[in-house]
């Protein structure tokens, strides 16, 4: 059986956000005979009974046709309603958003450290993609893979909702030439290059991954650039995109990324010290391009220059 299609959201997007989404789901039992019913049984405990009575006064759940629901209509199985979340206040980073590159299917930015790809937790509005789709006027980008929060570099975005799934499969494929930079201790003992290969699990609301024996499921190149006083300039190949995979690496080595908050040791949560950025930088992205068949390359503005440890300078 076909599936319906999802009509257009009625609500425009806010600071680059998207409106929540929810289909009514069936209900064999009854226990919802309002929309009203339905909405304070789904969210009544996480925001407040109060709260939610609150946004239907207001008129901020919509149908698909923008008309606002009423909480005392009858309950619908199938039926869209959006509305926009209420969200918390956040900390702006204080870096921009550069753009490296853009045409009509593609965008390629430069992330600053600190600031997430997408939103995800206490996360939303500040993210490359909030900026980007708020500053850009492009209500539809997305990116076609993701970079921690607190790595810096080059992210492709992806303008049009079409092209999305192509671009995606470089990454999956193993089709995407992705380089990093890093800066690290410097360790004569530490035979370069080399490639490391391991098993990397990370456990969902546990903050650092962790090697477990088993089958590899992460491979990476490590190289040395140059020497600076007791630290030295890394370049990084992954051939895998395993959560935190070359900082696990890298810590794996003995060479633990500097002003890294989560290996050796998770740091204490506290507040961002944005003169210390982790010093890990997405230098450069290369691919053929899945819909013109042309070679693309692109390579990130930003630099780890800056105030080294002691014993290291840019």
């Amino acid at each position: 059986m076909r599936r319906k299609r999802v009509p257009a959201a009625p609500l425009p997007q806010r600071e680059g956000i998207d409106p929540v989404r929810l289909r009514l789901p069936e209900d064999p039992a009854g226990a919802w005979p309002t929309v009203g019913a339905y909405l304070l049984g789904r969210y009544g405990a996480a925001v407040g009974a109060e709260r939610i009575g609150a946004m239907l006064d207001a008129g901020r759940f919509v149908g698909a046709d923008g008309r606002a629901a009423a909480a005392s209509e009858p309950y619908e199985p199938g039926r869209w309603l959006w509305f926009h979340r209420d969200l918390a206040p956040e900390e702006r980073v204080p870096f921009e958003v550069g753009v490296v590159y853009r045409d009509e299917r593609i965008l390629v930015a430069d992330k600053p450290h600190f600031l997430a790809t997408t939103p995800r937790g206490r996360h939303v509005t500040e993210t490359a993609v909030a900026r980007l789709r708020a500053g850009l006027g492009l209500p539809e980008l997305q990116p076609a893979h993701r970079l921690d929060r607190l790595t810096a570099g080059l992210v492709l975005f992806v303008v049009r909702p079409e092209d999305r799934g192509a671009y995606q499969l470089l990454f999956k494929e193993r089709r995407m030439r992705k380089e990093y930079e890093a800066v690290a201790p410097y360790d004569p003992g530490v035979a370069l290059p080399v490639t490391v290969r391991s098993r990397i699990e990370k456990v969902r609301g546990v903050p650092a991954a962790r090697e477990v024996p088993g089958e590899p499921n992460a491979v990476s190149r490590i190289e040395l650039v140059e020497r600076v006083g007791a630290h030295a300039r890394y370049r990084l190949l992954p051939e895998t995109g395993k959560t935190h995979q070359l900082r696990v690496h890298m810590n794996a080595l003995g060479l633990p990324i500097v002003d890294d908050p989560l290996y050796p040791v998770v740091r204490e949560d506290g507040p961002e010290d944005y003169r210390r950025p982790l010093r890990l930088l997405a230098r450069s992205l290369e691919f053929t391009d899945p819909v013109t068949g042309g070679e693309r390359r692109f390579e990130s503005r930003l630099s780890l220059s800056g105030p080294w440890p002691r014993g290291g300078a840019a």
